[in-house]
């Protein structure tokens, strides 16, 4: 089959998901799953444009949303991105990438997200114990990509996943894959991925344990016999998406991007996110996006951002900030800083 006839089925099957999202309206699983700082999405650039990444071909900021991103990186690029998340949390996230002798490109990521410390509050004790415990989730990624044609790209990613609160936690694997097409060179794009599809994983640690006294009343027993708490196992946040990206030149020196994402996720009901980018020179850009149209109960929606791209001798230089609408919640705040030697 030639290429021209698999992009355009590509692209009917990219606008029929993105259709067919909008009038979707299932009961949701939404607090089900494990891990939902995966979901969290880290690039600055991307954020600003509503968060519709997966088409975004450039650079090692796309391979959360897309590790076939990574088989166009050339170079050693490195990225750091910090977020002001809601309810004083941190989010950082560190990435870097390395060409691997012509078989494609390697790369390694770390995320995390820590709540700061907290006051332990019980019934008898409604305004603190002494003591005090936070939360805080870990995420550990190593991923390869390849440039398989002038046109398409693919790439799988592994995660090793811990969340811990206080002094238990819940460890487990996930994995990531994804597809990039260009129909053509500068034309429109068309990619996909599936995210945090793994095992399932349940809490352990010192929290469960406890003593209890088997026959309470009866004098001569035991009445500090070890014993656990079982929890239940939790499924993590499966994310289907696809979407689908179109460059075009404004004037001798401009470039608009649009880019539009469908989601299905395994825990909330479907939804789309839009958004545009205009970049002139390659030297300065602005963004705008909107979030999860069509998601029940959403709590977000209007994202706005900016950002520079430069080189200084042989270092290239980025950096990106974006502002995001959270509803209720107030809004969040990203920075990244991405280099490429």
């Amino acid at each position: 089959m030639s290429a021209p006839r698999i992009g355009i089925r590509l692209v009917v099957l990219a606008l029929s998901l993105l259709a067919a999202a909008g009038p979707a309206r299932a009961q949701t699983n939404t607090g089900t799953t494990l891990g939902q700082f995966m979901l969290i999405e880290p690039s600055a650039r991307i954020a600003g444009m509503g968060n519709a990444g997966v088409s975004t071909y450039e650079g090692l900021q796309a391979v959360y949303y897309n590790p076939a991103a990574v088989g166009s990186v050339t170079d050693f690029q490195a990225v750091f991105s910090h977020s002001a998340w809601f309810a004083d949390i941190t989010y950082d996230y560190i990435a870097v990438a390395m060409p691997l002798l012509g078989w494609g490109t390697g790369y390694a990521s770390v995320t995390s997200l820590n709540s700061g410390e907290m006051d332990v509050r019980t019934v008898a004790q409604p305004l603190g114990t002494g003591e005090r415990f936070d939360v805080s989730d870990i995420a550990l990624s190593a991923g390869f990509g390849r440039q398989i044609s002038p046109r398409f790209s693919a790439g799988g990613q592994v995660n090793f996943v811990d969340e811990t609160v206080w002094h238990s936690s819940a460890t487990t694997l996930t994995f990531n894959i994804g597809t990039l097409y260009r129909v053509s060179a500068d034309g429109l794009r068309i990619g996909s991925s599936l995210s945090n599809f793994g095992t399932r994983g349940g809490f352990d640690g010192r929290d469960l344990r406890f003593v209890y006294d088997n026959v309470p009343g009866q004098n001569g027993d035991n009445s500090t016999l070890p014993a656990s708490r079982f929890t239940d196992s939790f499924a993590v946040p499966v994310l289907f998406r696809v979407g689908v990206g179109l460059p075009r030149k404004i004037g001798s020196s401009g470039r608009m991007l649009l880019v539009a994402d469908a989601f299905h996720p395994n825990d909330n009901s479907e939804s789309v996110s839009l958004g545009a980018e205009y970049a002139l020179k390659d030297l300065i850009a602005v963004r705008a996006g909107y979030q999860n149209l069509f998601l029940k109960d959403s709590e977000v929606g209007l994202t706005f951002g900016a950002g520079v791209h430069a080189r200084y001798e042989a270092v290239q230089y980025r950096v990106d900030y974006a502002w995001a609408d959270q509803g209720r919640l107030g809004n969040s705040q990203r920075l990244t800083v991405g280099l490429g030697f």
